[in-house]
């Protein structure tokens, strides 16, 4: 007779997914540190992207040992820099099997009238284009493969526009247009698409928002349990680590304390 142990070591390799490539833009902190740990954790090869030298550093150090570990730092605003750090790709990790659009920013909280543009290009540069410039070069080699899967994060932001956040709100709504668009086109070439939607996430986001005010970051958070970037990575490890048959979408995430973009009941 056979042990209960001894059938969980036995079926356990048929549950294991199949070693990936995931290349991860804004792997640095928050929703992309999270995945490269969880990627990680599961045997993958991980192209780690991002602008901090030194955070990409720390992260190829912790992995290295257990992973096969590329990073390439980029400022995915910067087409240029894109197209050339792609093309740097040793050969090894040049057959990307999951692109995980990560990398974004929210700058400012004020109406459109007083609004910056430095803050604006930031948002559009790093939600949308940066976007677009990322999947341009990495999609067309899915498309001779025929598979892979491009995750892209989105927000609760595209499903209700709130006051004081329209620039953000837009480029969270554009990428969710994208994501449509991006399976409409790669749905025949066997490529799967998912767009993420997360709620409120502590993180950096807010420090960044308000500018490194701490303080007025931390009452975002404040009075309720906000989601971990670990919540949303594991999500993301669930899409894409799916039978081959499936294919997820669009996932909103929310904290069980948030009813709708803009609601979230506190305990204060």
């Amino acid at each position: 007779m056979v042990a209960k142990s001894d059938l969980a070591i036995f079926y356990l390799p048929n549950h294991l997914p199949k070693m990936k490539t995931i290349f991860i833009t804004g792997a640095t902190s928050g929703i992309g540190k999270a995945c490269a740990e969880l990627f990680a954790k599961q045997g993958n090869r991980l192209i780690l992207c991002g602008r901090r030298e030194d955070k990409l550093a720390e992260l190829k150090e912790r992995f290295s040992g257990t992973n096969e570990v590329h990073t390439l730092k980029f400022d995915v605003r910067n087409a240029d820099e894109v197209e050339n750090a792609i093309n740097s790709l040793p050969e090894g990790f040049k057959s990307i099997d999951v692109l995980i659009n990560n990398a974004g920013n929210a700058h400012g909280l004020e109406p459109v009238c007083d609004g910056s543009f430095a803050d604006w290009d930031a948002m559009m540069d790093g939600n949308v284009k940066g976007l677009l410039y990322v999947s341009k070069f990495l999609i067309p080699g899915m498309k001779d493969r025929k598979s892979g899967h491009i995750v892209n994060i989105s927000s609760v932001a595209a499903r209700q526009t709130y006051a004081n956040g329209v620039v953000y709100c837009a480029s969270k709504r554009a990428v969710d247009v994208i994501s449509e668009g991006m399976r409409l086109e790669l749905t025949e070439f066997g490529i799967k698409v998912t767009n993420i939607q997360p709620g409120a996430v502590e993180t950096e986001f807010s420090e960044i928002r308000f500018k490194g005010d701490k303080e007025r970051a931390a009452t975002v958070y404040a009075g309720y349990e906000a989601l971990k970037p670990d919540d949303i990575a594991d999500a993301i490890g669930y899409c894409v680590n799916a039978p081959k048959h499936v294919s997820i979408s669009d996932l909103t995430i929310y904290p069980s304390a948030q009813s709708e973009p803009r609601t979230i009941h506190r305990n204060l």
